[in-house]
């Protein structure tokens, strides 16, 4: 979708934030997502006027700006990830618009899973229901370092205050149950704009930011430089009697003289050459893509995991991890799979799940999994990155789950429940 800009130097200065929104069905996320659009200015005239052909009533109805599919538009309700990009003077945003429906809770992983801030919505009317605690367990489960509570449709209950206290005093229960952090309350109309862009003059009584004011100022903590260093092996490049190993640095940085630790080999040298974009560099940092040289002639391969000696992350067989289930077929223990983690991939087998012994389409829960190589990887909150896999059917290839190393399911997320 082609958005208005602000100017090349501003979009410079600018950071960069990727949020997601979360809520269940007609919590009115498109709306949302439509209005903070519509009022920040960054629809262009010739797509606002679509929309409003589009549109049933008098006005737009800003949800068409995020429900492309027929059959998003025909049900009324989002379906797939919905992707959008767009800046104000102060940042730059890339907004995963997830579904709200319990069918979909594997979409809304996939958006949440690279954002800094999840937005979840809560009809006023109807407070916390089961898919808000769904989300709201996805949400700490992928540890998202920032939410917001959206109280939405508060014209409809009259602006009333105490429907925003009782709605947040709920919310901050299952959210200390859950070991998140608080997340930041806002009372909004989407359908209105209140408290969007522009600050309500029919809600007084709250002074907190309104929603885009909230994405323009909070900190961005997604800072993988700030991580130990961790350069999966992407290719091996052969430039006459050298060798370069090439990939992109997944967090931290590495500088020539680093001693460094190849795993899981465990073998040990140092970083003599790096190159970026073509020329000979002193460091390369995430999310730089780059090729290393090492002092010493060591057996590196695609997959292998360069990072520095003094910082070493776990090398095993035995991985437990929290996974959301993808697939029509039901993952079980005994289950051949090829584990897929950062830049290599092993085969594995299903040890064990604790609860009911399955995992079904959306389902989210604790897998043991033994692999048949040794892997070295972090604790997914220690790094999103290196604590990430995906599990894939070695029959066909396609995507089973996707998991996080270390994390513990609330209990089993029950996507039939």
């Amino acid at each position: 979708m082609a958005t208005a800009r602000p100017s090349q130097e501003t979009a410079a200065e600018a950071d960069l934030l990727r949020w997601a929104t979360a809520g269940s069905v007609d919590d009115g996320k498109s709306t949302l997502v439509g209005r903070l659009l519509h009022d920040s200015k960054s629809v262009l005239a010739d797509q606002l006027e679509a929309v409003t052909r589009a549109s049933s009533g008098e006005g737009p109805d800003l949800a068409l700006l995020t429900d492309g599919l027929r059959a998003e538009r025909e049900q009324g309700i989002t379906i797939d990830v919905a992707y959008r990009y767009f800046a104000t003077p102060r940042r730059r945003f890339i907004l995963a618009d997830t579904p709200g429906h319990v069918e979909y809770t594997r979409n809304m992983v996939t958006g949440a899973s690279t954002a800094a801030l999840t937005v979840i919505l809560v009809d006023a009317r109807k407070g916390v229901v089961e898919q808000t605690r769904r989300h709201a367990a996805v949400a700490a489960l992928l540890a998202v370092p920032h939410v917001v509570l959206a109280v939405n449709k508060m014209d409809l209950v009259a602006y009333e205050r105490s429907v925003f206290r009782s709605v947040v005093e709920e919310f901050g229960r299952i959210s200390a149950g859950l070991g998140a952090p608080a997340a930041t309350a806002i009372p909004i109309s989407a359908l209105a704009g209140d408290n969007v862009v522009e600050r309500s003059t029919r809600m007084d009584w709250y002074t907190g930011p309104t929603v885009l004011g909230h994405l323009e100022s909070v900190p961005v903590e997604d800072d993988p430089t700030g991580e130990p260093a961790r350069f999966p092996v992407q290719y091996v490049i052969r430039a006459g009697d050298t060798r370069l190993y090439a990939g992109q640095v997944a967090s931290g940085a590495l500088r020539v003289g680093d001693r460094v630790t190849v795993l899981p080999s465990g073998r040990t040298t140092t970083v003599a050459g790096i190159d970026v974009l073509g020329a000979p560099a002193g460091l390369v940092r995430a999310p730089q893509s780059g090729a290393l040289r090492l002092a010493d002639e060591l057996d590196v391969s695609r997959g292998d995991l360069i990072v520095p000696a003094g910082a070493l992350p776990t090398v095993s067989r035995d991985i437990e991890a929290a996974v959301c289930h993808l697939h029509e077929r039901p993952l079980r223990p005994g289950d051949q799979v090829l584990l897929k983690h950062t830049a290599r991939t092993v085969r594995a087998v299903v040890r064990r799940i604790p609860g009911p012994g399955r995992l079904r389409l959306n389902d989210i829960g604790q897998v043991f999994l033994r692999t048949s190589e040794r892997l070295a990887f972090d604790r997914y909150e220690e790094s999103r990155r290196t604590g990430s896999f995906v599990l894939i059917d070695p029959a066909d290839g396609s995507t089973l789950a996707a998991g996080m190393i270390g994390a513990t399911a609330p209990g089993t997320l029950d996507a039939a429940a």
